[in-house]
C-alpha cells in the first residue's frame, strides 16, 4: 500500500535541508510525497526547488505585509488545518526550528495525525537565544512522534527531556546531503557563474570573506554592530573582497546598507540562489555568519567560519576548531576577522574539513526509518 506523507516549509533554509529528503521519497515505492509550501520566503525557495528539480503542490501563501508573528501563526495554523483535512496524510513531516515547524506540527497534532521531526534536539538551553527558534524547536519536539536527530548530542537532549529511545532515529543531518549534491553537480558540469550575474564580476586573485546574517535577535544593535566590523574591515583589507548576499527581510536590508553601501570592495547582493550559493561557498576564504545552515555547511567545505552569535544550538561544530563564536560585539568580529586574514598558521589550523553532521545519506536513513515505522503503525492499521 502507498503511505500519504505530507512535507511542510516555508523558508529557505528549510527547503534546502528538505530537497534531497524530498527526492529520495518522490522515488520511494510506497510513499505518495505531497510537498506544503507556507510561502514565507516566496522568491528565494522558488529557486531551491527549481535546482533540485522539485514542485510543490499545495501553495498556502500566508505571508502579508508588515506581518506579526502571531498574524503568521494565525494564518497558518487555519490553512494548515484546512490542507490536512483534504488531503488526510498519514503522517506530516516538519524541519527544524521554524515558526513553519512548529505550527504545522501543532495543526496536525489537533488532528491526531502522527509528526515526524527532521533535524531534532538541538539546543541552545536559552529561549531568547536563537529566538523564536529556540521554543520552536523545543515545542515541536514535545508532540512529535517520530525524531531524526543529526547528532548523538542532539538526541542526548531528546532523551533528557523524556523522548522514549524507539521515537529517535540519529541520521545526520541532510544539509550535508544537499550540499555535497550540489557541489558534485557544479563540479561535474565545470559550472560557473553566468556572464550577467554580479558573482562574475568577483577577481580570482584577491581573497574572498562571505557574509550572511538574518537572525531576529540580531536586529537593532546586533546588526549595527556588524556592519560596523564589515566597514571596518574593508578598510584594513581593500584587497580583499567582502561579500554579502542580502536577505530580503526589510530590518536587514535597512542596517546593511545604511552603513556598507558605500564600500567599494564590500558587494552587496540580492540573495543567491543555492547552487549560487554553494559556489560562493566553495569559492571563500572565509565564511562570517549567524546562520545555523552555514554552521553545518562551512566545516564540510574546510572554510573557517565566525558565527555571529553568542550561543549555537550546534555545539558539534566547535569540536573540531574550524568554527569560532564571535558574537556582535564591533571590536571582537574585527579582530578574529584579522587573525585569520593576516596570520597563515591560524587560519591553516581553522582550514580543514571536518563534518559531524554525517556522510551525505541522512535522507535515505530517514526514508527506511520512516518506511519502517509506517509498515508498523499504519499497516497494521490496514489489516
Amino acid at each position: 500500500m502507498a503511505y500519504s506523507v505530507m512535507m511542510v516549509f516555508g523558508t529557505r533554509p528549510e527547503a534546502i535541508k528538505m530537497a534531497p529528503l524530498a527526492r529520495v521519497l518522490r522515488d520511494w515505492p510506497d510513499i505518495d510525497l505531497n510537498i506544503c509550501s507556507t510561502g514565507q520566503h516566496r522568491e528565494m525557495l522558488s529557486q531551491v526547488l527549481t535546482s533540485f528539480d522539485l514542485s510543490v503542490d499545495q501553495d498556502l501563501q500566508v505571508m502579508t505585509q508588515g506581518q506579526t508573528l502571531n498574524g503568521l501563526c494565525e494564518q497558518l495554523l487555519g490553512k494548515l488545518d484546512q490542507c490536512y483535512a483534504r488531503i488526510k496524510p498519514d503522517i506530516v513531516l516538519v524541519h527544524g526550528d521554524t515558526t513553519t515547524s512548529f505550527i504545522a506540527a501543532l495543526a496536525a497534532f489537533n488532528r491526531l495525525i502522527p509528526i515526524a521531526h527532521v533535524e531534532a534536539g538541538l539546543r541552545t538551553g536559552n529561549l531568547k537565544a536563537p529566538w523564536p527558534e529556540e521554543a520552536n524547536r523545543r515545542l515541536t519536539g514535545v508532540i512529535a512522534d517520530l525524531h531524526f536527530p543529526p547528532t548523538k548530542k542532539a538526541r542526548d537532549n531528546l532523551l533528557r527531556e523524556g523522548v522514549p529511545l524507539e521515537q529517535i532515529e540519529v541520521t545526520g543531518n541532510t544539509v550535508i546531503d544537499a550540499l555535497l549534491w550540489m557541489r558534485e553537480h557544479l563540479q561535474r558540469n565545470q559550472w560557473h557563474p553566468a556572464a550577467g550575474s554580479p558573482l562574475a564580476a568577483l577577481r580570482d586573485d584577491q581573497r574572498l570573506v562571505l557574509i550572511t546574517g538574518h537572525r531576529r535577535e540580531n536586529f537593532g544593535q546586533g546588526f549595527e554592530r556588524i556592519c560596523l566590523a564589515l566597514a571596518e574591515l574593508a578598510l584594513r583589507y581593500p584587497d580583499v573582497q567582502f561579500v554579502y548576499p542580502v536577505h530580503l527581510n526589510p530590518q536587514v536590508q535597512k542596517a546593511v546598507y545604511a552603513v556598507l553601501s558605500h564600500q567599494n570592495n564590500i558587494h552587496l547582493l540580492p540573495p543567491q540562489d543555492y547552487q549560487h550559493f554553494v559556489w560562493l561557498m566553495d569559492r571563500a576564504y572565509l565564511i562570517l555568519t549567524d546562520s545555523g545552515e552555514i554552521q553545518e555547511q562551512a566545516p564540510a567545505l574546510g572554510k573557517p567560519l565566525l558565527v555571529l552569535r553568542k550561543v549555537t544550538e550546534r555545539p558539534s561544530v566547535l569540536e573540531g576548531g574550524t568554527v569560532l563564536l564571535v558574537g556582535t560585539q564591533t571590536e571582537r568580529i574585527v579582530r578574529a576577522t584579522s587573525t585569520l586574514l593576516d596570520d597563515p598558521a591560524a587560519y591553516k589550523r581553522m582550514s580543514k574539513v571536518f563534518s559531524p553532521y554525517g556522510d551525505g545519506h541522512a535522507s535515505e536513513h530517514i526514508a527506511e526509518r520512516l518506511q519502517t515505522w509506517l509498515d508498523d503503525t499504519k499497516g497494521h492499521e490496514a489489516v
